[in-house]
């Protein structure tokens, strides 16, 4: 077989492994069902036999191979999606390890897990000591998921009945200095107002590798330049130096004033807005 015929058959083989794999969809490597995994292995020994095959009709049946391998993957993760039971059957049920603080020995032993074992992936979890674990169990693809007892769970805003304001997830709206007009949109902003940030901070559009803005609107910036140095924003610090000097005016009418009910109204929305400085400061202090 000539060299170019090999070119041809690899490529052929890539464009057809990208494809399957779009159809397949996404899993990374930790995530993958036994099955998954025993199709990932089948599908790259026939694509790796295909382009070195010399006759001129058996390459064509390890491409008819492959698509009927991915027709009968694609089929059984349909049954696996409509059914626990086959689910179950392929991929196995979640294992109980420790339950009520009490670590189950027999489960241990059924998954073949030691106890080193089972003490290191309470680690990549960030717990270090057992007597902390109220609930630990093994999923189907082999990772270990804990819950603490109550009075090690960490402390949330819920628990100490504090309302926060909801936070969005950052968009980033410049990458690989190409700006993001889809992200932009979703802000609710545009170009001219990325530009006018931009201003602020001293940074052309040119010198801009990534830049994100999160739920509070600040702008973050990478640049292609790490040696340049971009001033931090003040809008959140300026905007509490304007309500603490709102307080202030507010308290200084008050004091100033002769009318009772004026002077009244005055101290009061001080109070208010006191108030509603202790609220917003930690957001405003970031």
């Amino acid at each position: 077989m000539s060299w170019y015929g090999v070119v041809i058959k690899t490529i052929f083989t890539v464009l057809l492994l990208l494809a399957i794999t779009r159809l397949l969809g996404k899993r990374q490597i930790t995530q993958l069902s036994l099955f998954e995994y025993i199709t990932g292995i089948t599908l790259g020994s026939i694509a790796a036999y295909i382009p070195l095959e010399a006759e001129k009709t058996a390459w064509y049946l390890g491409a008819l191979s492959l698509l009927v391998w991915v027709t009968m993957a694609i089929g059984i993760e349909y049954l696996q999606i409509k059914s626990k039971k086959i689910r179950d059957l392929l991929d196995g049920k979640e294992t109980v390890l420790i339950k009520e603080g009490k670590i189950l020995e027999d489960n241990l032993k059924k998954e073949r897990i030691t106890i080193d074992e089972l003490v290191s992936q309470l680690r990549k979890q960030n717990v270090f000591r057992l007597a902390d674990v109220e609930f630990a169990i093994m999923e189907p693809d082999g990772s270990v998921n804990v819950m603490l007892k109550k009075e090690r769970q960490p402390i949330t805003a819920k628990m100490l009945d504090i309302s926060v304001a909801q936070e969005r997830e950052p968009e980033i709206v410049v990458m690989d200095g190409n700006i993001q007009d889809e992200s932009l949109f979703r802000l609710g902003k545009n170009r001219k107002w990325l530009n006018e940030e931009l201003e602020k901070q001293g940074v052309a559009i040119e010198n801009v590798f990534m830049a994100q803005v999160d739920s509070y609107g600040d702008l973050y910036l990478d640049l292609y330049d790490d040696q340049l140095q971009q001033p931090e924003a003040q809008d959140r610090p300026q905007l509490l130096a304007t309500l603490k000097k709102c307080e202030a005016d507010l308290e200084m009418f008050g004091l100033s004033t002769e009318d009772e009910e004026a002077k009244k109204m005055y101290l009061e929305s001080a109070q208010e807005l006191d108030q509603i400085i202790r609220e917003v400061k930690p957001y405003l202090t970031q």
